[in-house]
């Protein structure tokens, strides 16, 4: 799809159990690239692999809108490289000390120490998960 087509979006409420007659009313056009908050050049996708932040929506083999125009603060879901490994966390600040955790708890926080090097590649913006059963 070329970048800035528009599609159609339905003002109806879709249902997950029993369906809808509701879905002749159509309530505008969008662009993908506003729904999803692209702004190039400072926005890139990049792939999720594992389980560490499955508390915040964000699922093995997502794909992850990241924006690197946005200064992180505290809270923010960030993609962070501490010497040279690279993540997907919440930076959480306490006073000087920052923090990359994680939302499961079967897995540690990482606590950023003096002496690290810790790069912030963006902020999180929206996630993609894809619900097809074919290989992507």
């Amino acid at each position: 799809m070329p970048s800035g087509q528009l599609v159609s979006c339905y003002d109806a409420l879709v249902s997950a159990g029993f369906p809808s007659p509701a879905l002749d009313h159509m309530e505008q056009k969008i662009s993908l690239d506003q729904l999803l908050d692209v702004h190039a050049p400072h926005t890139y996708l990049v792939r999720v692999r594992g389980d560490s932040m499955t508390g915040a929506g964000i699922h093995d083999g997502d794909i992850l809108v990241v924006s690197r125009a946005l200064t992180a603060g505290h809270g923010d879901i960030v993609v962070a490289a501490v010497n040279g490994e690279v993540f997907v966390k919440r930076l959480i600040r306490r006073g000087q000390q920052l923090i990359l955790q994680p939302e499961n708890p079967q897995f540690a926080s990482l606590h950023v120490l003096e002496g690290d090097e810790l790069q912030i590649w963006g902020v999180v913006r929206n996630s993609i998960r894809w619900h097809l059963t074919c290989e992507k």
